[in-house]
């Protein structure tokens, strides 16, 4: 799953494939029949999702993965706390709490982490630095925007870009581990790109160092330098590939497309 932008993008998904994995490139709004944004997300739409996937015959299973960057990453973590059969989860700089629109499941409201649009700050270029504007979900209120995923029975992979621009990441992804870890966890493994920003791609994707944000409505940077950005697109590739494979138990089962 992908952030604000919305639509359905298949690459991450399709390259997967050639790697042997079974894989849904899940659309959740701007596509179709879907919603036209994101203000009335519903959580069973993700668990029909998931469950559709878990039941496929060519899926070896018990359980699945689950691959979130930027805002999809909290919707990532909120389907392996309350939804079963998930195994293992990916987030590519994504939050530890519901960010900015809420989420609902089963009656229950999950508020959204707001921003402070008085933060965003404007570059000579004309682009936009968001990274401060999200409230911090470890003060007052935002608590109950926090995701409690010490409930979750999964491994967790966390992937952070130090120079991300878009939130800080690296916050959120250090928060979401000393979480773990305050519960007596250890099934989380967490890297940490130097320079890297916050679009994450696969391999020799090229490095985006602004654009419009749907959400924000004019250019906002990014974050990176491309050199790092670029390496870091190639490890993280190779680290998701084997975690998958690891924490899926598909290792044995996994063959490359020979295409």
């Amino acid at each position: 799953m992908y952030g604000t932008g919305g639509g359905l993008p298949e690459y991450r998904a399709c390259l997967l494939s050639a790697h042997g994995f079974v894989v849904l490139a899940l659309a959740y709004y701007g596509y179709q029949d879907l919603p036209k944004d994101m203000r009335k997300l519903q959580l069973e739409y993700f668990e029909e999702a998931s469950t559709f996937l878990r039941t496929h015959p060519k899926v070896a299973g018990p359980g699945i993965g689950v691959i979130g960057a930027s805002k999809s990453g909290d919707l990532a973590l909120l389907l392996a706390t309350f939804t079963p059969g998930i195994s293992a989860v990916v987030s590519i700089n994504g939050c530890n709490a519901v960010a900015v629109f809420p989420i609902t499941y089963k009656g229950t409201v999950f508020p959204g982490l707001i921003g402070d649009s008085s933060k965003v700050t404007v570059m000579k270029s004309g682009v936009a630095d968001i990274r401060d504007t999200l409230n911090n979900p470890l003060e007052g209120e935002n608590q109950k925007s926090l995701i409690p995923i010490e409930q979750a029975d999964c491994r967790f992979l966390f992937l952070v870009s130090e120079d991300d621009r878009n939130w800080n990441s690296p916050f959120f992804a250090e928060e979401a581990v000393k979480r773990l870890k305050a519960h007596g966890k250890d099934n989380f493994e967490k890297v940490v790109y130097p320079m890297a920003g916050h679009y994450l791609e696969p391999p020799y994707f090229p490095h985006c160092t602004a654009s419009l944000h749907m959400l924000v409505g004019m250019p906002v940077a990014w974050g990176g330098e491309a050199k790092s950005h670029a390496m870091a697109q190639i490890d993280m590739w190779e680290r998701i590939d084997a975690f998958l494979k690891e924490h899926l138990g598909t290792g044995k089962h996994c063959s490359s497309a020979k295409l």
